[in-house]
């Protein structure tokens, strides 16, 4: 076997599916490609292999080379366990040195190994160079491999395929006995389907009209008419703003301080989506915005500074670089730092990470790698030539603003010079007649002195105004002696002040660009400490993709900018990257089946999950960039499979083929994200502010300490002052509230709300008992259960069952059993004769209505409202 035959069987072992590897491979199967080396790489390798030193001359990267040894001799000695030293020591907890030592799983499989020979895939290269080396193997995992479109499998009609998506699905499934679930009813469907879109719940009205549609295509017409809605850039806006690591303050210290024009990135998102920007171009404009539009960024039309505003992307991460009291060079790295982790995870899929420090223990990314992508960003950061988040800071002041603010400012100094002109003679007028009540002997002297300037006078001037302080007239004091001419020059103050805040308001961009000409040159910092910077980097993308397309970095002409940002943007949506789309159309799956098809959407390295279905994924992919990586078709092509379709109800035979459904045998049922949650009750109350756009809804600390939606207004003693009115802010959808990293929003937190350090690739649906209290007891939860209770009586009335029916179909789209109705009537007769027992109190609800309240705060806490299926 040659060396090419001996890498392409290692790559089949070493990168079997996470399945197999589950599985307790046979002795005899053992090989050190497949099972020991990934071990040694990520525990051994940095001392014995890649670093600068070999230690104990003993090289780990090949069996021969251990059965060779080091200083000490031989590593190993085939077929027996016991006197090979490597088992010995790592037997012992002796190596690794350290605290990190081997599971007990893994030193009892590098002993199996030995016991049977320490055998190999094949034959092992006769030479292999000094320091990190990326294998053939390494070279072809499925993730580094181009995307190709797979031919579509053809199956019998029973299947029910109505898209290409079904015939992947279904050929899985057909070869282990199983096969899709019927069709959801039409009420679960449009419930998913708006959920879905757009994030909220359908009305009863909504619901009756797509029952009642007898066209074959009706689904079809809704998918179309919830993609085409403003809510659905909301709800799909709110994802990506996820994984950028979108936030209303910079983190870093305890002070979190805001970040007045971050919204704008937010709007920009929640517009591209609405849009069905293709998502080519909104990446390339959030890398590298300011780099397809000239500098100086002034007179700035609306598509520039959409360019602009696209590149607060990399300008979310942490930054406590605006701050005291904090070290700068390691802030400033901080920041580098946390971008690449942003990028990476977002459109790589990688945890390029891990290797900021060294080689990367389980992928082959060289530490050189991390570095080749810093220097792509440094140009824009340069820590030697740090700018602090405020000098960052681009005016959208245009020249036509610059001189309507002249006029304006013009307009209001005439008013200034009159009032000036007034008060002057005012003050005048007020001396003569302070004057005129002092001795005549004086009036002379004084007036000489009260004309004098202060610095000008003589002792005897000064003593004598001391003296008599009735004629020490100003404009700080005129109101004393007459207050009418006082207000008189308070309403000239006032005019003036009108006049002037008519001037276009200065408004800023919160974006990333460089200083045109300073390019800085970046260096591998050995161990990722900045204070050892090593050799000089170039700037690049993975080495293990360059085999069949290198990144070769050229600064175009043009350009005054040093390019780079742009050059890794078009290198990412080439359409030949074998990443970026893979990555994108997994985490669009993800949000629709609340699993990717790669469970681990921001790793698809070795320790991440492979693929359930390799050849979809590569499918989806090819047809994305296909159909010009838009979005919108792509949701459609998903939603309208019978895949999504089919109901998500449970089977004991499936369940045990299958128990996680990861062959999509039915349609998982999925808990409301945070945001759904909050905003879904705020729809059946009848409460939601459908606004758009504009500055974060802030966020406060209330007298318990929890955080609310508010106006901080605190006292000298740091208590809540009195309540400043929203004006109906605070029933804005929630991806308008303020997302400040030291304030989570408790209604948010509390079902899992991300925090973003520095984003978040995929969230988390717990089932905690706070979910449960806050239900019990939320202020937010008993004031909505109310409004929700008022606008089922203004709308169905006062009989108890038309209540009980409207309010379910508000929370659930669905109508209530017999059973349901018959339950329900008989709680809210219970809870309004407890009620009716009571004291009454001035201006509370009447019995009825109370119990009505109860009723619909039991239907916000149901899993019914919180899950959908």
């Amino acid at each position: 076997m040659n060396r090419s035959e001996w890498l392409a069987l290692s790559l089949v072992l070493c990168f079997a599916s996470s399945a197999a590897a589950g599985r307790r491979v046979a002795d005899s199967d053992l090989s050190y490609e497949a099972q020991v080396r990934p071990i040694l790489k990520a525990n051994c390798f940095e001392c014995h292999g890649e670093g600068e030193k070999l230690k104990g001359g003993l090289d780990l990267r090949l069996r021969r080379l251990m059965v060779t040894g080091g200083k000490s001799g031989p590593a190993i000695e085939p077929g027996k366990r016991d006197e090979s030293l490597l088992y010995e020591r790592i037997r012992k907890g002796e190596m690794p040195p350290g605290t990190k030592k081997l599971t007990v799983e893994e030193v009892a499989l590098i002993g199996r190994w030995i016991a049977a020979g320490a055998k190999t895939a094949g034959p092992e290269p006769k030479k292999i160079d000094h320091g990190f080396v990326i294998t053939e193997a390494e070279r072809n995992y499925w993730a580094f491999q181009p995307i190709r479109r797979p031919a579509v499998t053809s199956l019998d009609p029973s299947a029910r395929v109505r898209t290409p998506i079904d015939a992947f699905i279904a050929a899985r499934l057909q070869a282990t006995g199983l096969t899709l679930l019927p069709e959801a009813d039409s009420r679960t469907l449009i419930r998913r389907a708006y959920f879905d879109l757009v994030g909220l719940p359908p009305t009863p009205k909504e619901v009756d009209q797509f029952v009642a549609d007898p066209r074959p295509c009706a689904y079809e017409l809704l998918i179309d008419r919830l993609l085409a809605s403003p809510r659905y850039g909301e709800r799909w806006g709110r994802h990506w703003l996820d994984v950028a690591g979108y936030a209303d303050s910079e983190g870093y210290t305890n002070d979190d301080p805001i970040r007045p024009h971050a919204y704008k990135y937010r709007d920009y998102v929640i517009r591209s989506f609405n849009a069905d920007q293709p998502f080519d171009q909104f990446i390339r404009e959030q890398l590298a915005g300011d780099e397809l539009i000239r500098p100086p960024y002034q007179n700035l039309t609306p598509g520039d500074i959409d360019k602009l505003v696209a590149t607060g992307f990399l300008r979310m991460a942490p930054d406590g670089t605006g701050s005291r009291g904090v070290d700068q060079d390691v802030a400033r790295n901080q920041v580098i730092a946390e971008t690449i982790k942003i990028v990476s995870s977002s459109l790589l899929g990688l945890t390029v990470g891990c290797a900021q420090c060294h080689n990367h223990r389980y992928d082959p990314i060289p530490q050189t790698d991390y570095y080749r992508l810093r220097a792509i960003f440094e140009p824009a950061y340069d820590w030697k030539n740090w700018r602090a988040p405020q000098a960052r800071r681009i005016s959208l002041y245009s020249d036509g603003d610059r001189r309507k603010s002249q006029e304006i400012e013009a307009e209001a100094a005439k008013i200034d010079r009159e009032r000036l002109k007034k008060q002057q003679e005012y003050i005048e007028r007020t001396f003569q007649k302070e004057l005129k009540k002092l001795p005549a002997n004086l009036c002379e002297p004084i007036r000489i002195a009260w004309q004098t300037p202060p610095a000008q006078r003589t002792a005897e001037q000064s003593r004598l105004l001391k003296q008599h302080p009735s004629v020490n007239v100003t404009a700080g004091s005129l109101y004393l002696y007459d207050n009418q001419a006082a207000e008189d020059l308070k309403r000239f103050a006032a005019r003036a002040a009108a006049v002037r805040a008519t001037k276009p308001v200065e408004d800023f961009v919160r974006a990333l660009t460089e200083v045109p000409g300073r390019v800085p040159t970046t260096y591998l910092f050995h161990r990722g400490d900045l204070a050892q910077p090593k050799q000089a980097v170039a700037p690049g993308g993975l080495v293990v993709l360059d085999r069949t397309d290198p990144f070769q970095l050229r600064k175009e002409p043009s350009l005054p900018t040093a390019g780079r940002r742009l050059a890794f943007a078009c290198w990412l949506t080439d359409g030949k990257h074998p990443l970026t789309a893979r990555v994108l159309v997994n985490r669009i799956w993800m949000h629709h089946f609340g699993r990717g098809l790669v469970s681990t959407p921001a790793d698809f390295g070795r320790l991440g999950e492979r693929p359930t279905h390799p050849e979809l994924l590569d499918w989806l992919a090819s047809e994305f960039m296909a159909g010009g990586w838009r979005l919108k078709p792509l949701h459609k092509l998903i939603m309208t499979s019978t895949a999504y379709r089919q109901s998500s109800r449970r089977g004991p035979a499936a369940d045990r083929i299958d128990p996680d459904n990861r062959l999509l045998w039915r349609m998982p049922v999925r808990r409301l994200e945070a945001e759904a949650i909050r905003d879904s009750i705020l729809a059946v109350s009848g409460k939601l502010n459908s606004k758009m756009f504009g500055p974060s809804v802030p966020v406060m600390e209330d007298e318990v300490g929890q955080f609310v939606l508010g106006i901080e207004n605190k006292n000298g003693e740091n208590r809540p002052g009195p309540v400043i009115a929203l004006h109906g802010e605070e029933f804005r959808r929630s991806v308008y509230v303020q997302v400040r990293r030291s304030r989570p929003f408790g209604v948010l937190d509390t079902f899992d709300e991300p925090a973003m350090e520095p984003n978040c690739a995929a969230r988390n649906a717990s089932t905690v008992t706070p979910q449960a209290l806050m239900f019990m007891n939320s202020d937010f939860v008993v004031m909505h259960a109310g409004y929700f209770a008022e606008r089922v009586r203004r709308e169905a009335g006062h009989d108890s069952r038309a209540q009980i029916a409207l309010a379910w179909r508000l929370a659930f789209a669905c109508e209530p059993t017999t059973e349901q109705a018959r339950e329900a009537v008989a709680f809210l007769v219970h809870q309004a004769t407890i009620f009716a027992t009571k004291k009454s109190v001035a201006g509370k609800p009447d019995p009825q209505l109370q119990a009505l309240a109860n009723f619909c705060q039991t239907l916000l806490s149901a899993n019914q409202f919180l899950y959908v299926d």
